[in-house]
């Protein structure tokens, strides 16, 4: 988003929260980059904890969005809406909407709420997995918190920036009157599909995603629990890689055959271009799965279940395969391991459909329009 704000001539000053969590030193941004935007960023250890959880029961406020709020950003806030004088404030997700009531007192820019998702859908979806009794309160008392405070949020802000049009319906849906624009993650498509001649891994299957975040673990899971078995004994020489940044240790522990659990992936441009088949296999989640744009944009053959690919303009069978549930989903796997015209069909109708509706330029152009469109009327 922030390249392809710069690519339309926004004077860009980025503001970010540098997570434990999420750590990336500030030497590791590219200078060009980080002059460009302005880039500043604050470190912050915002990792749930056991004590933390119980003193928030003493609280009005989500643990959810509080562990986002703290001094030190409020100062560089103030210190950069002193500076500088705004026509638009994006919100880069929910929980910066915490800062809403101090940005009012020192700008009168228009505030946009940027909503990856609509946060307490996607506790729900969790919520409804949740077989421990005690834990499944806790979450409860926490969402309800988190759902006032979501809606809060958008009565507070001046128009809302969704990344798929489902989530558009469902904020219209829950009472939000204000302007709302639907704009899909953007790539550089010539940077995905520029050829680097790395020989792929046959019969190899993937999931590649962020393995702390719950849905990715309970989808790996799923697959492990309902699908692998039938893939295999159908394609005995198949292969299955689970990767991504935060492995839970018990991944590590998984006795199947032929499954490769990878943490560090140092590559992920030659990790995709590696492997032929790329599973989704997501039952919980609201927003876009950032890694099926990915997919798409390096022209890789996708199963995916319906929730997985919310927010995709597919077709099904022409880009990608849908199934839900674990016979359909295992058929489809099947289906596209075994043949060779089938997968290179899905490859190329992916990539066709990365380079008409995933191009950043063009995303953001027409977000720069509806930014133009709020402020000026």
């Amino acid at each position: 988003m922030a390249k392809g704000l710069l690519q339309n001539g926004v004077d860009l000053y980025l503001l970010t929260i540098n997570t434990k969590k999420h750590f990336k030193p500030d030497a590791e941004v590219p200078a060009v980059f980080k002059t460009a935007s302005h880039y500043t960023s604050v470190f912050r250890n915002t990792n749930t904890s056991v004590g933390g959880a119980f003193l928030n029961l003493f609280s009005s406020h989500s643990y959810f969005q509080t562990r986002f709020h703290f001094k030190a950003f409020e100062d560089s806030l103030v210190s950069l809406l002193k500076a500088h004088q705004f026509d638009v404030i994006q919100l880069e997700g929910l929980f910066m909407g915490s800062y809403i009531p101090l940005i009012k007192q020192h700008s009168a820019a228009k505030l946009v709420l940027r909503a990856h998702n609509i946060e307490h859908y996607i506790w729900n979806r969790h919520i409804a997995n949740e077989k421990n009794s005690f834990r499944r309160a806790y979450l409860n008392l926490q969402n309800n918190r988190l759902k006032q405070f979501e809606l809060t949020v958008l009565k507070q802000v001046d128009a809302v920036v969704t990344i798929t049009a489902t989530d558009a319906h469902e904020l219209r849906r829950l009472g939000c009157d204000k302007p709302v624009f639907t704009c899909i993650t953007g790539v550089d498509i010539k940077e995905y599909q520029t050829p680097l001649n790395l020989p792929q891994k046959a019969k190899t299957l993937f999931y590649f995603g962020s393995m702390d975040w719950l849905p990715n673990q309970e989808a790996v899971t799923w697959f492990l629990e309902n699908c692998w078995e039938t893939v295999h004994k159908a394609v005995p020489e198949a292969r299955l890689i689970i990767a991504g940044r935060g492995m839970p240790l018990e991944f590590f522990h998984i006795n199947k055959p032929n499954v490769l659990i990878v943490e560090n992936v140092e590559n992920g441009s030659a990790f995709y271009r590696q492997h032929q088949v790329m599973i989704v296999p997501l039952w919980s989640g609201s927003g876009l799965r950032i890694k099926i744009i990915e997919g798409m944009s390096y022209g890789k053959s996708i199963v995916s279940t319906s929730i997985g690919a919310e927010g995709i303009p597919f077709t099904s069978g022409k880009n990608i395969l849908i199934a839900d549930s674990a016979a359909e989903f295992s058929k489809q796997v099947i289906a596209v391991l075994t043949d060779q015209k089938l997968r290179e069909s899905l490859e190329s109708g992916a990539a066709q459909l990365a380079a008409k509706e995933f191009d950043n330029h063009k995303v953001v152009s027409a977000l720069m329009q509806f930014y133009k469109h709020i402020c000026h009327g």
